[in-house]
């Protein structure tokens, strides 16, 4: 009986109006699959496929990583804003340290999803390098300190300054009793 493969996925949830996407990402040769169709067929316009794929082209991960979305709920652009916040998520899961990761094991699937420590400052502390000495010094002499660069660290540092990681909480107000919207009321008539 041939060995199956073990396989890990790292997970990521996006929202956006009233979509919900749950992105699932893993080693690969660079297929994006969106409930079950290609991200091409999915998204017909050019904007929304450029939201998917962003987190991807800034990472410069968009040839190495397979992508499966199972996504629902709202409209074509709500669906792709949705997509790219899950999927910035999950980036960010696979190049964050295992202290902010939850690994689920079922067989030969491994399973990381990410979560936010108690105390992100003290762990932040104790998982940071200390500081090594140059052996240059500045024009006056004195020696520079230089902190070694973690390539994982920038990823996750790009990703959170490009702004895929947050969350866009404009939604459509909702009608009040009364009314005939959200604030539009009936016409006044004098007769």
């Amino acid at each position: 009986m041939a060995e199956k493969k073990k396989v890990t996925y790292y997970l990521g949830t996006g929202r956006r109006k009233t979509s919900v996407a749950r992105v699932r990402v893993t080693e690969g040769k660079g297929q994006v699959v969106i409930n079950d169709r290609p991200l091409v067929e999915f998204f017909s316009e050019e904007k929304d496929r450029a939201a998917v794929m962003g987190p991807l082209l800034i990472t410069e991960q968009s040839a190495r990583l397979d992508v499966t979305v199972k996504v629902s709920g709202g409209g074509i652009t709500g669906q792709a804003g949705a997509i790219s916040q899950g999927l910035a998520s999950a980036l960010k899961t696979m190049f964050s340290p295992k202290t902010e990761q939850k690994v689920i094991v079922r067989n030969h699937v491994t399973m990381v999803r990410g979560f936010s420590a108690q105390s992100k400052e003290a762990s932040k502390a104790a998982s940071a390098p200390a500081p090594k000495v140059v052996p240059t010094a500045n024009a006056d002499g004195t020696p520079v300190l230089v902190a070694p660069e973690d390539p994982a660290a920038g990823m996750v540092r790009k990703i959170r300054e490009s702004g895929y990681l947050t969350r866009d909480s404009r939604m459509k107000e909702r009608k009040k009793y009364g009314l005939r919207g959200a604030r539009r009321g009936v016409q006044f008539s004098k007769r």
